[in-house]
């Protein structure tokens, strides 16, 4: 067996060329491709990281601002919270207030009311006290009660101050002499024992008034001598009145 040197040489040298040819025309720019690539991967790696710190860093923002939005509604639902448990309290105490107010006016006008009625039940019952009584006195008029009310007014004739009594019985319009009827009237001794009292012979008018009950009463355009049981019973009614 022989080597052929002449042909082993040849190949090698074929050999290089290829290497040569390949290095020169295919690995270079694979190469720079790849390398482009790798600083194009590079570069997309450092965006997306800057990108990512960038929404990490809003992120954190967002979170702060979130708890910042959630410790503002928390103190502005406190506020609030506070501020109904507040105007709840104070309408509450208005409420009761203005209850105890109408309670207390209800009551002021219930005692009101049951005065009222009250002064109501006494003065009709006054009234009609003075009715009963009134009946009961006109029953007793008689002669003998007439001679003293007579009695009576002839005193009270003399309490009157002279200048007064004169007045009286030179009245030129007379003197009204006033009875509660003409049953158990004697107009000559009741004349008689006035002119006597007054002093003279003044001009004397008997007149009958049925309110009187019983009494005699001398009444003139400027002057009135009560004395009857009506003017009796009109002072006890006052009395009551005065007195409730």
């Amino acid at each position: 067996m022989t080597i052929d040197f002449w042909g082993m040489g040849l190949q090698a040298i074929n050999v290089l060329i290829l290497i040569w040819l390949l290095s020169r025309v295919f690995w270079r720019p694979v190469a720079a491709a790849i390398a482009k690539r790798q600083e194009e991967a590079a570069s997309l790696i450092e965006t997306a990281e800057a990108t990512q710190t960038k929404m990490d860093d809003e992120l954190e923002d967002v979170m702060q601002d979130r708890a910042g939005i959630g410790a503002e509604r928390s103190e502005i639902l406190d506020t609030a919270r506070k501020e109904a448990a507040a105007t709840t309290k104070n309408t509450l105490a208005e409420a009761r207030d203005k209850a105890d107010a109408m309670l207390a006016s209800a009551k002021t006008t219930i005692e009101q009311g049951r005065e009222t009625a009250q002064k109501e039940n006494e003065t009709q019952a006054a009234e009609l006290a003075m009715k009963i009584a009134a009946r009961l006195l006109g029953r007793l008029n008689s002669a003998a009660t007439q001679s003293a009310f007579l009695s009576q007014l002839i005193e009270a004739i003399a309490d009157i101050p002279p200048a007064d009594l004169t007045a009286l019985s030179d009245d030129p319009k007379g003197i009204e002499v006033v009875t509660a009827s003409d049953m158990t009237v004697d107009h000559k001794e009741i004349e008689k024992a006035l002119q006597t009292a007054l002093g003279g012979k003044p001009k004397l008018k008997f007149i009958m008034d049925p309110d009187l009950i019983g009494g005699l009463e001398l009444r003139s355009a400027h002057f009135a001598l009560h004395n009857s049981w009506q003017a009796d019973l009109k002072q006890i009614q006052k009395a009551v009145r005065d007195a409730a």
